[in-house]
């Protein structure tokens, strides 16, 4: 089935609002707009969210992010185009997206006190959960 199989932004608007609430306080968080927008892509690779591939790979191209740096997010591990503090930042989006198996370990958490404050921290792990919840709505629903 590979058409919509409800139009859940009519049947639970409410819901999908306060989605929208959180991803509003985000874009005013001092991680910045393209760190968030490039987490959002990652997990939406993870996920595999077509509909959100294609949003957040425009935005960070309307921010001027290079179509090389976007082509080669998911070897981001391996990647010259990539900084720590952005690197540091998907490794705790990837743990946080397959938590039921990295248990977000140390590892992938520590890193991030080098790069955010605490506050960014929370910012960063509140838009890596807004994500995975718009995923998953998403792509049950075959949006």
């Amino acid at each position: 089935m590979n058409k919509p199989r409800l139009p859940y932004y009519e049947l639970s608007g409410e819901a999908l609002e306060g989605f929208r609430q959180v991803k509003k306080c985000l874009e005013d968080s001092p991680l910045g707009l393209a760190l968030i927008e490039l987490v959002y892509l990652r997990i939406s690779q993870i996920n595999g969210c077509s509909y959100c591939l294609n949003m957040h790979a425009k935005s960070l191209r309307d921010q001027g992010v290079s179509n090389e740096k976007i082509d080669a997010l998911a070897g981001w591990r391996v990647s010259h185009l990539f900084s720590e503090r952005e690197k540091a930042a998907l490794a705790w989006a990837e743990s946080v997206t397959h938590i039921a198996h990295s248990h977000t370990e140390d590892n992938d958490y520590l890193p991030l006190k080098n790069h955010f404050s605490d506050k960014e921290i929370s910012d960063l792990t509140f838009a890596i959960a807004l994500m995975n919840g718009l995923n998953r709505v998403a792509v049950s629903m075959r949006q």
